[in-house]
């Protein structure tokens, strides 16, 4: 072979095509190569995150019946699921800046679909819910994992995008397993609908990994707990941080004692609809991949804060209408309530990634807990108030966290015109 003409570069010297080279942005951007694989492979990731987190929600009233307990109780396998999802996302986030995104959601993954395929077989309520709790804890590292691996791999016009599509993928993973479980329950019972569920996330699990690019932007950080507790700190003293995981936690409670108690009411007169069918009532979980993939597009047009404020009138307005006896409108008050909370989520976890600017996986765990610790405060709150006082107690518990919303967003809307006013004193 011919020697080469190129001229070795010394060490030290930039070339002209090197110095261009570095001024590139070599993040990902839609269109761009690998933006597609990142994208599906984080797609079903979200999938196998929320078909397997809710995998008994729709299943309530024969877990109920099979174990002999009331909607209260049975909720647990739930709550127990998100509760520990909350309690586990900061340390696995902190796990995630020290060993990295895709080794910690790939570990996240394997574990929580293992523990899926034991979950058909618990022999009681307890040892039920114990798993659902493990399941959840392993869970946790995908979450926060994910939106730090989206800030540090795309691009910043891109990044509102990228996570909408994660989170539509939370929303298809939520609404087919919670379809799929309806169908197969009616028909061979609650432990093989589960076990479904558990396979389907083992495909979604070893796709993911084959997909996922190699993170090309991650720095490992420090495991040390006193630069993990000042980060956390740092993230809480922030006034916009602190109103995002408030946004995140109320919105949240309203669509986990939603879709908690949904199933009671439905299988209950005047509508008395067999299993299957209230499976198939969370199709309307397509309405919230699109709002959540279209969050980009809402912002751009009403700013941040006017897509929240048309994200929580959109959930309050379905909640209304979901306190009629017909069967339509309390579809269709299920088709708003899902396309407020999925388009309000992802507008307030993507402004938590545009917030931080250092210690995302920790202000992204952070946003998490607080989302999944209102995810187990409906679900437990929603219970009660239904066997308190039926669906009125539930939409109850749901208008007041959506007040919450509102008045938390007024506040960012003030504390905003104050700073702009100093700015141009």
């Amino acid at each position: 072979m011919p020697a080469s003409t190129e001229a070795p570069t010394r060490v030290g010297a930039a070339s002209p095509a090197s110095a261009a080279s570095a001024a590139v942005d070599s993040r990902l951007t839609p269109g761009g190569p690998g933006y597609r694989r990142m994208s599906f492979a984080l797609f079903l990731a979200g999938v196998a995150t929320f078909a397997l987190l809710y995998s008994t929600q729709a299943l309530l009233p024969l877990i109920s019946g099979e174990f002999g307990v009331a909607a209260s109780e049975a909720s647990w396998t739930v709550a127990a699921a998100t509760g520990g999802l909350a309690l586990f996302v900061l340390p696995m986030s902190a796990l995630s800046e020290r060993f990295g995104r895709r080794t910690v959601m790939t570990a996240s993954l394997a574990v929580a679909v293992t523990v899926g395929l034991l979950v058909p077989f618990a022999p009681s309520l307890t040892a039920l819910v114990v798993l659902r709790a493990v399941q959840g804890a392993a869970l946790a590292g995908l979450p926060a994992s994910a939106t730090a691996y989206l800030a540090e791999e795309v691009r910043p016009k891109a990044l509102v995008t990228a996570i909408g599509l994660f989170v539509a993928g939370n929303s298809v993973g939520g609404m087919s397993g919670r379809v799929i479980t309806g169908w197969v329950a009616q028909e061979w019972g609650w432990r093989v609908a589960v076990g479904v569920i558990g396979a389907i996330a083992v495909a979604c699990a070893v796709a993911f990994r084959l997909l996922l690019p190699a993170p090309r932007h991650f720095v490992a950080g420090s495991l040390r707990p006193r630069v993990l507790l000042g980060t956390v700190r740092g993230h809480l003293g922030d006034p916009l941080l602190r109103r995002l995981y408030a946004i995140g936690a109320l919105f949240m409670t309203v669509f986990g004692g939603v879709y908690t108690v949904i199933g009671y009411r439905l299988t209950e007169a005047p509508f008395s609809l067999p299993q299957g069918i209230v499976g198939s009532i969370f199709l309307v979980y397509l309405v919230g991949t699109v709002s959540a993939s279209t969050a980009g597009r809402l912002v751009g047009r009403l700013g941040r804060r006017g897509a929240l404020y048309a994200a929580g009138g959109t959930t309050a307005t379905g909640l209304l209408l979901s306190l009629a006896d017909s069967l339509w409108l309390v579809l269709l008050g299920l088709v708003l309530i899902t396309g407020g909370f999925f388009a309000g989520h992802a507008v307030a976890s993507s402004a938590v990634s545009k917030t931080a600017t250092h210690g995302r996986a920790q202000a992204s765990a952070l946003y998490q807990s607080a989302y999944y610790i209102g995810s187990s405060a409906g679900s437990t709150v929603g219970a009660l108030a239904f066997h308190a006082g039926g669906w009125t107690g539930t939409v109850g518990v749901g208008l007041l966290a959506v007040l919450g919303v509102v008045s938390i967003t007024v506040l960012g809307t003030r504390a905003a015109r104050a700073q702009q006013r100093l700015a141009t004193a």
